[in-house]
């Protein structure tokens, strides 16, 4: 036994050496990283699409965490959406509509083909009813009464809609129609429709419509399913816009959030049914994997006391204007401090919502973003007697 275990070694040894060093790497690749005391970031996977054109966003920082010919002018089809719920919501919530008011269907909104819930010239529904139409059922009737009901024709409403996009500083975007058949000239870029997408979430109508699963049209006999099932299937999913013609292939545009982390991804262009889902939730799980928020302030938070000269009061809160939030790779998180810049004192008059100051986030010395501290309250000038009655009480 003692012979046979001396050359049972032997042999194994011999074995291991004349191992070529490529299968040795094969065997345990990672043998060095795991015995190292010295942690090495790892690479992130490289990523592909399918799409023509891609891009995923984080909304507070506008940081691009990943594109693909981002900046291509495609058609878009039917996301053409986004731009027509943003400026019918925009609109109620400035409280120049309401969604009570009755919108009637123009022989142009019902000559519509394509998606639609069979309009009929002269029917009437409340501007609930197609907004939910619109941004469920993809309704391109819908879309154009509401057009014509918002700005008094198709055109003056495409027009806005330009208007809209030039106003975001958008340069590979333009509009012909507000539904996303297929039109010359009608186009945008992924990284133009997350910015539209952006915009939209702004406003809590805006969200609540395209986070709609289902709705009931014509008193329950017409029902509506949201054609973008990411929101069955995906965690987080609670916006977006699909669309399909021959011209544009396969697009969405959608929005998820997970632990705080916003993050809006955009695919033009995929090639076959389901593949705008499919896309994108690659692309999503690929920057929910490797990214993570870093929470520091809500919007609204307060920074601060500031004092007031000369005003009805001696004082007022500064506000954070937006949500304070960075996003970093998983790993790379901490280390983040921040800082609070306010004037001493301010005279009155002061505007409620007025800029007073900022909050400034920093890691290792460098500011890595800035946000405007806003006024929490109006402050009035003080009147001359009010003034004087106030340096005497002082006094005595």
């Amino acid at each position: 036994m003692f012979w046979k275990k001396i050359l049972f070694c032997f042999f194994v040894s011999v074995f291991i050496v004349t191992i070529p060093a490529g299968q040795m790497a094969y065997a345990d690749p990672d043998a060095d990283i795991a015995i190292s005391p010295v942690k090495r970031p790892v690479a992130p996977a490289a990523l592909e699409t399918a799409a023509e054109s891609a891009v995923l966003l984080e909304p507070v920082t506008n940081k691009v965490i990943y594109e693909k010919d981002s900046s291509k002018q495609l058609p878009m089809a039917s996301v053409t959406k986004i731009m027509t719920l943003l400026l019918a919501t925009e609109a109620v919530e400035q409280g120049k509509f309401k969604l009570t008011d009755k919108v009637v269907t123009s022989e142009n909104a019902w000559e519509m083909g394509g998606s639609q819930v069979y309009l009929e010239p002269g029917e009437e529904m409340s501007l609930w009813e197609m907004l939910t139409a619109i941004g469920l059922q993809s309704a391109n009737d819908a879309s154009v009464a509401v057009a014509e009901h918002i700005a008094g024709s198709e055109e003056a409403f495409v027009q806005v809609m330009n208007d809209k996009a030039k106003a975001l500083g958008l340069v590979n975007t333009n509009f012909v129609n507000c539904h996303g058949l297929t039109a010359e000239n009608h186009y945008t870029s992924a990284y133009d429709m997350a910015i539209i997408l952006k915009e939209g979430l702004k406003y809590p109508l805006f969200r609540k419509i395209t986070a709609m699963k289902e709705s009931e049209l014509r008193g329950g006999a017409f029902k509506l399913w949201n054609t973008n099932k990411m929101l069955w299937w995906y965690d987080g999913a609670d916006a977006g816009k699909t669309g399909w013609t021959e011209a544009a292939k396969y697009c969405l545009a959608s929005s998820a959030e997970r632990d705080g982390l916003r993050l809006i991804c955009v695919v033009l262009g995929t090639p076959e049914p389901g593949s705008h889902f499919r896309e994108s939730t690659k692309i999503l799980d690929y920057g929910f994997a490797r990214y993570k928020a870093v929470n520091i302030a809500a919007e609204g938070a307060s920074a601060g006391i500031i004092k007031v000269g000369k005003g009805q009061t001696d004082q007022l809160e500064a506000l954070t204007a937006e949500k304070v939030s960075v996003v970093a790779l998983k790993g790379e998180d901490k280390g983040f401090e921040s800082r609070v810049e306010l004037p001493g004192h301010i005279d009155a008059p002061v505007r409620k919502g007025q800029e007073v100051g900022a909050y400034v986030v920093t890691k290792g010395g460098q500011e890595v973003m800035r946000v405007k501290l806003v006024a929490g309250s109006d402050v009035p000038k003080a009147t001359i007697f009010q003034q004087m009655k106030r340096v005497i009480d002082s006094v005595y």
